[in-house]
């Protein structure tokens, strides 16, 4: 029988409230995505245009950590919406980016102050010090084996 002392009760345990955390954090932070009826992953290439600019699919992918295939029909809905624009490489047609629209833009600004604003406050319940604490450990486990 496993006990608190054993490490593998304390690792199954630890990762049960890590996941408990993130889940519940990330379940009322994304209620500021409800309004705008975006999915997490729409938020996510509206996000990167935002922050980093035009980009290829390519590069949205890796930087929201999601498939090509996956980003290309959330390109496709974002597209129809009016939010984000193709545009094609006049050097090399098969290189596209995609551009933010001035409705997407608009859209994105304020979507993201909203979804800041309640990190902003779910994050308070934690002092600096663990909130940097926090933010190291989870740094630490993310780059384990990598």
């Amino acid at each position: 029988m496993k006990t608190p002392n054993d490490s593998t009760y304390r690792a199954l345990n630890t990762y049960t409230k890590l996941m408990r955390a993130a889940e519940s954090v990330t379940g009322r932070v994304h209620r500021a995505l409800s309004a705008p009826k975006l999915t997490i992953s729409q938020f996510g290439v509206l996000e990167a245009l935002y922050h980093k600019g035009p980009l290829c699919q390519k590069d949205i992918a890796a930087k929201i950590l999601k498939s090509t295939g996956n980003i290309t029909l959330v390109i496709d809905n974002l597209e129809k919406q009016g939010l984000v624009r193709r545009e094609r490489d006049s050097e090399d047609r098969r290189y596209i980016t995609i551009h933010l629209t001035d409705a997407g833009a608009a859209l994105i600004a304020k979507v993201f102050a909203d979804v800041e604003a309640s990190i902003v406050a779910e994050m308070d319940s934690l002092t600096d010090s663990e909130q940097e604490l926090l933010g190291h450990l989870c740094k630490k486990l993310g780059l384990k084996g990598g």
